[in-house]
């Protein structure tokens, strides 16, 4: 497969932005029929297309291998880059999946009478465009594209550079499928590639709606500090598993082996286990042997070193309690209690997902009361934490952040709303000298549907 531009290409910004506004007018009118059946077909051309995807990953990989091998990519990143003919049928899945999802346009949100034959109702509408700036993970492109048209919304991907041959080959999947649709705009799905781009981008407030960046919290700080555009940051994810001491320590330990070593490069993988000194003794040996077994490096406080009966724990340094490891590697800490755990996730944590491992149901109340982040768990693995498995059909990023969209954000983060206002040639002047009176009565979802058919 040619690609249908170098990868070198550098764009005017400002062109491919109002080409985008353009496209996203075109794509909020089309019918919820017409945008399934976009993705319906995406995903079997992914499916289709799935070796000359992989041979464009192929390029990627070996590049990225010298990178690795001097130093300059970390193993995770490479983790993330890669996939398989299994990561394109998950895919193609992925997308299939939105495809599935309910139409989340044109939803009636409210409806109220504020008086006879005047009727106001709130109702789902697009963003408009969307930019998406993310590194390594190619899957993010079908999953951003499908989220994105499903929702009526076109949007701007900005890849990292390590990936730029299998971004370009995923894109171009789509281009030709919407050619061949004919009435869905090619500029519904832009790719830029240079870092330059991503300054010029961050003053189109007028054209562009929405910047999602994924990446270190540094990044999407400066991206967030940069920015005249609203900014959904997906940031660092610092979760941890606090075992209590009314802990079922099998299920403990399945918990924080899931957590840790499932994928440990992503966002929602543990990075520190925090333990109740009550259970402390009992606990550490078995787990830390089964977390070394899989490979996993661990780093511990004073008491974890002197429980766990091993000589190979590193001691954890305040710098391990902040960090993202991104890796097989976990820090663990022994509380006292509770309030000292929670104190602990409210100082190093980044408000992406905890989990207490209790069976006292009041000890998990007040834990997922407490704790102040976007997803918190009972009993139950933080790799949870992601989209597709929440239902969503797929995910943008994990937010951060608590305005506009939190934790694993799909459809309904992409969507705002607007407000339709039916009349019959009415003026506010009557109402301002007491003519008239607003009734402000809410109506039912039955009563406006009953209403809309009358007309």
């Amino acid at each position: 497969m040619k690609p249908s531009h170098s990868i070198q290409e550098t764009h005017d910004v400002a062109q491919v932005a109002r080409r985008a506004r353009r496209a996203s007018r075109l794509l909020a009118t089309l019918s919820a029929t017409r945008r399934d059946e976009v993705l319906i077909a995406a995903a079997a051309a992914l499916e289709q297309r799935r070796d000359e995807i992989l041979a464009a990953n192929d390029l990627d990989c070996d590049a990225a291998t010298v990178e690795v091998e001097a130093g300059r990519m970390s193993r995770a990143m490479f983790d993330r880059l890669k996939t398989s003919a299994r990561g394109v049928g998950a895919m193609a899945e992925q997308v299939r999946g939105v495809a599935r999802l309910p139409d989340p346009l044109n939803r009636m949100l409210t409806a109220t009478k504020l008086d006879d034959d005047l009727i106001l109702h709130k109702v789902s509408c697009p963003l408009g465009v969307v930019c998406v700036i993310f590194e390594s993970r190619p899957d993010v492109v079908p999953q951003v594209v499908s989220l994105a048209l499903k929702s009526g919304n076109a949007i701007i991907l900005k890849g990292g550079t390590e990936a730029a041959h299998t971004n370009a080959a995923l894109v171009q999947v789509w281009h030709e499928l919407f050619q061949s649709f004919g009435d869905i705009p090619v500029d519904a799905v832009s790719l830029l590639h240079t870092r330059e781009e991503v300054g010029q981008i961050l003053a189109l407030e007028r054209d562009i709606d929405l910047v999602i960046p994924r990446g270190s919290q540094a990044f999407v700080r400066y991206i967030g500090e940069h920015s005249r555009i609203p900014v959904l940051g997906h940031g660092e994810g610092v979760c941890h598993v606090y075992v209590d001491s009314a802990a079922d320590l099998e299920k403990a330990a399945a918990i924080v082996l899931d957590s840790k070593v499932q994928y440990p490069a992503a966002c929602n993988a543990a990075e520190t286990l925090l333990v109740h000194g009550d259970v402390a003794e009992n606990f550490l040996p078995a787990s830390v042997g089964r977390l070394r077994a899989a490979g996993v490096e661990v780093r511990g406080c004073s008491r974890t070193i002197s429980l766990a009966g091993t000589n190979d724990i590193v001691p954890a340094t305040d710098d391990d309690w902040a960090a993202e490891y991104s890796d097989l590697i976990i820090s663990i800490k022994v509380v006292d209690d509770t309030e000292e755990a929670l104190a602990h996730i409210d100082a190093y944590g980044s408000r992406h997902t905890e989990t207490i491992v209790t069976e006292d149901a009041a000890t998990a109340r007040h834990f997922m009361t407490s704790v102040d982040a976007a997803g918190v768990f009972h009993n139950a693995s933080t790799r949870f934490a992601d989209g597709y498995r929440y239902g969503l059909g797929a995910e943008l990023g994990i937010s951060t952040g608590k305005l506009h969209a939190r934790g694993p954000v799909g459809l309904e983060g992409l969507t705002t709303y607007k407000y339709k206002l039916f009349g019959n040639g009415q003026v506010v002047s009557t109402y301002a000298s007491g003519e008239r009176a607003f009734k402000h009565q809410p109506l039912s979802q039955s009563t406006t549907d009953k209403s809309k058919e009358e007309k």
